[in-house]
C-alpha cells in the first residue's frame, strides 16, 4: 500500500497561523476591550501597545474644535486591538510591517489620523504609535524612516478592520461568500476601486494593483452610466512608467482575501482561537470549535532515575525532584560543582532551564512582543522562583531586553538611525564619540559578546 502523506501547509498560511496565535495575546485583547469599553481610549492603546503621540489639546489650537471632535469620536471607536490584529506583516516570522505610517482616517484639510511601526532594528515589543499628519507642516517625527502615509497600505477606506462599530461590515468586504479560487480577491476588486477612485474625486478612471516587488496591473474601472455595476478591464493603453506611478492604488487590504477567511477555509484555525470582533463577524464560515483537552495543574515530568520513574514538578515555586530527599539533592549537587556526574532528575531539571520544550514558543512570543506571555510560560516551566541558567532560553530573554532598549532609543530620538547602517566592514561603521548612546559604546566594546548574541 503506498504510502499516504499529509497535504501540505502553504508557507504564507502557517505563518498567518503562528501570528493568529501568538501576535496578539488573549490578555491583550480582554484588557484593551474592557478599557475602551468604559471609555478609556488611551489606556485601550496602552494594552495593546500602541503609544500616542498625539496632543488634543495642541490640535484644537491649530485646527479647531470640530477637527478634534471628530478626531475624539474616532479614537474613542478604536480597537487598538483589532487594529493590530488586521496590521500588514512580513515573511517569515510575521511581524510587523516595519518603518511603516498607514492612515486610518482623513480629515478635512490634509490631517490624517495615521499608525506608525519603527524600523526592523527598533521594533523589540512590537509596538505601535498613533499621530496626526499633516500634509504640510506636519510634526511628524524625522527620525522616522517613512514619515508619510502609505498608499499601499491605508485603512482610512476600511474601518471595519479598526472601528469597533463597523466591525460587523468584514464579511461583506472581504467577500466573505465569494468562490475562493487564491491569494487574491479579485471578486471584490471592482466595488472596492469605485470607493478609492471616489474618495480620490475620481468616478471613473484607472488605477493599479501591486501583484509583486516588480510588477503591477493597471486596470479600469468603467460602465456606461451611473445606473450600471461598474466593471474592471485592463487598461486598453500602455502608459509611461511615471503616470502608472501616479495612478491610484488599490489597498491591500481590498486586493487580497482576508487571511483568517483563508484560514478558516484551510481548516487551520477555529472561529473560537480569532479575535472576537473578527469571530462575530465571520460566524458560520469555519468549522466548529474544537475541545482541547484542559492540562492537569501542577502535572509532573517523569524521569527514570537510578532503576526508578521519578517526578520532577513544582515545589515551593521551583522545579524539583520530588522523589529525592532535599538533603539527597544538596550532596548530589555539590558533587556536581566538584566534577562528578548528576542524577538524571538533576540532569533533566538542567536541560529544562537550559533549553525547554517550550522554547519555541517563548521565542514566538518575545518576537511578537509578549513579554508577559513569554515570562508566564517560563514560570510555568520552572515556577516563579527560579534562577535562570546559561543558555539557549535565558540568552532570548536577555536579548529580547537588550531590544527594548534600542526601541527606547528610536523613540527618544536618540538613535536617528540603526549605528550598522551602511553595511560593509568596520571602515563604514560610525565613529564612538561622547555623543553615542552608553548602550552602543558598551556593544561596540565587547569583544567577547558573540555577533549573533544580541539582534540588532
Amino acid at each position: 500500500m503506498a504510502p499516504h502523506f499529509a497535504k501540505e501547509i502553504p508557507t504564507r498560511l502557517s505563518m498567518w497561523q503562528r501570528v493568529r496565535e501568538y501576535a496578539v495575546p488573549l490578555s491583550m485583547i480582554e484588557t484593551a476591550t474592557s478599557r475602551r469599553a468604559a471609555g478609556d481610549w488611551a489606556g485601550a492603546c496602552a494594552a495593546a501597545r500602541v503609544d500616542v503621540d498625539l496632543d488634543l489639546r495642541a490640535v484644537r489650537d491649530r485646527h479647531g474644535t470640530e477637527l478634534v471632535t471628530r478626531l475624539r469620536a474616532d479614537l474613542r471607536r478604536l480597537a487598538p486591538d483589532l487594529l493590530r490584529w488586521h496590521m500588514p506583516r512580513i515573511a517569515p516570522d510575521g511581524r510587523l510591517r516595519p518603518g511603516l505610517t498607514l492612515t486610518l482616517a482623513r480629515y478635512p484639510g490634509s490631517a490624517q489620523l495615521v499608525v506608525r511601526t519603527p524600523p526592523a532594528w527598533a521594533d523589540a515589543g512590537q509596538r505601535m504609535s498613533l499621530a496626526l499628519w499633516e500634509e504640510s507642516g506636519s510634526p511628524a517625527p524625522g527620525h522616522h524612516p517613512h514619515p508619510y502615509p502609505d498608499r499601499r497600505f491605508r485603512l482610512d477606506l476600511h474601518r471595519h478592520l479598526w472601528d469597533s462599530g463597523r466591525s460587523g461590515e468584514l464579511a461583506r468586504r472581504c467577500a466573505a461568500d465569494g468562490v475562493p479560487d487564491s491569494t487574491w480577491n479579485t471578486a471584490s476588486w471592482a466595488t472596492e476601486a469605485e470607493l478609492l477612485l471616489r474618495a480620490e474625486g475620481r468616478p471613473r478612471g484607472a488605477f493599479t494593483v501591486r501583484l509583486d516587488a516588480r510588477s503591477r496591473a493597471v486596470l479600469e474601472l468603467v460602465a456606461p452610466d451611473d445606473s450600471h455595476v461598474p466593471t474592471l478591464r485592463p487598461l486598453r493603453r500602455a502608459l509611461p512608467s511615471q503616470e502608472v506611478a501616479a495612478l491610484p492604488v488599490l489597498p491591500e487590504a481590498a486586493a487580497r482575501v482576508l487571511p483568517d477567511l483563508e484560514l478558516l477555509r484551510a481548516g487551520l484555525i477555529t472561529a473560537d482561537r480569532l479575535h472576537p470582533l473578527v469571530a462575530a463577524a465571520l460566524a458560520g464560515y469555519g468549522s466548529a470549535p474544537v475541545n482541547r483537552p484542559v492540562p492537569e495543574p501542577g502535572d509532573p515530568h517523569r524521569v527514570e532515575c537510578r532503576g526508578e520513574v521519578h517526578r520532577i514538578a513544582l515545589r515551593d515555586g521551583v522545579l524539583t525532584a520530588v522523589d529525592h530527599h532535599p538533603a539527597e539533592l544538596r550532596r548530589e549537587e555539590l558533587l556536581v560543582a566538584l566534577g562528578g556526574p548528576p542524577l538524571p532528575c538533576l540532569r533533566a531539571i538542567d536541560a529544562v532551564h537550559r533549553s525547554p520544550e517550550a522554547l519555541p514558543a517563548v521565542r514566538e512570543r518575545l518576537r511578537h512582543g509578549d513579554v508577559a506571555g513569554a515570562l508566564a510560560v517560563v514560570e510555568g516551566l520552572l515556577g516563579p522562583g527560579a534562577m535562570l541558567r546559561d543558555g539557549p532560553l535565558r540568552e532570548e530573554l536577555e536579548s529580547a531586553a537588550a531590544r527594548r532598549i534600542e526601541h527606547g532609543l528610536f523613540r527618544s530620538g536618540l538613535v536617528a538611525v540603526h549605528p550598522a547602517a551602511g553595511g560593509g566592514g568596520d571602515a563604514h561603521r560610525p565613529r564612538l564619540d561622547r555623543r553615542t548612546p552608553p548602550m552602543w559604546r558598551s556593544k561596540r566594546g565587547n569583544r567577547a559578546r558573540p555577533r549573533t548574541g544580541m539582534a540588532s
